[in-house]
């Protein structure tokens, strides 16, 4: 074969592959949302499940997914970028860092199950935090951190030596270099990490269920009083999310119309990453244009 068959031929397994991934992809959203968005409707968004009869819906388990992404993104975001500027630009290469990337790699396989008893044995019960959101924001800070790490370092990395050195060269500080300058341009990779950390908030289940629990107490949507045991905004009461009531209506089997609310809250879910996903891909854009100064 000719250099030009083989690259013709290349091309083609990469574009049907790509393909094949595409199709897929789009299977599986349509097959979860056309089962489930006829079962959407505003009672269902903000009505309490029903576990012995019909009806009922998904309010305090959307309420808590959300409530613990933005927790767990109030944790894992600052001290993520942190530790991926000072790995990228402060610490030395030596064995100290190689053995902090290495515990870094070690933490990002591990499986959800480990972590989530390494919560129930020392968040919950050696800490005292109970089963609680920010015990699960805790534990979800396991999984999210060495990926936010190794992100913020690689799109640290990946700045153009000449912009941060001529920056350097006009006697800009090492610190404002890189707040003014490394960062914006390396604000699109961090942000695609912070999505990906994002999607895991959402679809976790199992490190959950040793962690924030597998019931919410009734909520009172009026109490906005954050150390009121009934109040919405409280992060030390228990929670379900709307992964863990997915699997939770699903084994359990009481509601007599279990397999509709499973289907319903699967495409409440799926359609609820992808809101997030796209708006933040958008503000991504619009950030990197307004301190980049580009059109």
């Amino acid at each position: 074969m000719t250099a030009k068959q083989v690259n013709r031929l290349a091309t083609v397994v990469i574009v049907a592959v790509s393909g094949l991934i595409v199709v897929v992809l789009l299977g599986l959203l349509g097959y979860i949302l056309l089962r489930g968005i006829g079962h959407i409707s505003f009672d269902f968004l903000t009505s309490a499940p029903q576990t012995i009869k019909a009806g009922g819906g998904i309010g305090p388990q959307l309420f808590n997914s959300i409530f613990l992404l933005v927790l767990t993104l109030l944790i894992t975001v600052p001290l993520g970028v942190g530790a991926g500027i000072y790995m990228s630009e402060y610490a030395k290469p030596n064995r100290v860092t190689a053995f902090i990337r290495l515990v870094v790699e070690v933490l990002s396989s591990f499986p959800s199950i480990v972590v989530g008893l390494f919560g129930l044995l020392v968040i919950v019960q050696v800490f005292g935090l109970g089963f609680s959101l920010f015990s699960g924001a805790l534990a979800l800070t396991v999984f999210n951190l060495p990926l936010m790490v190794r992100i913020t370092e690689q799109a640290i990395r990946g700045v153009p030596k000449e912009q941060k050195e001529a920056s350097l060269a006009l006697g800009v500080s090492h610190w404002k270099t890189i707040t003014s300058i490394m960062l914006p341009i390396a604000l699109p990779n961090i942000l695609t990490g912070t999505i990906l950390a994002s999607g895991r908030v959402f679809g976790e289940a199992a490190a959950l269920l040793f962690t924030a629990g597998m019931s919410s107490p009734r909520l009172d949507f009026s109490n906005w009083n954050p150390f009121s045991p009934t109040s919405p905004l409280n992060p030390f009461r228990p929670a379900e999310t709307l992964a863990v009531h997915i699997w939770k209506i699903n084994s359990e089997g009481l509601a007599p119309d279990a397999a509709q609310i499973a289907a319903g809250a699967s495409a409440v879910l799926v359609i609820v990453v992808l809101i997030f996903n796209f708006s933040a891909r958008w503000l991504g854009r619009y950030m990197y244009r307004k301190f980049t100064a580009s059109k």
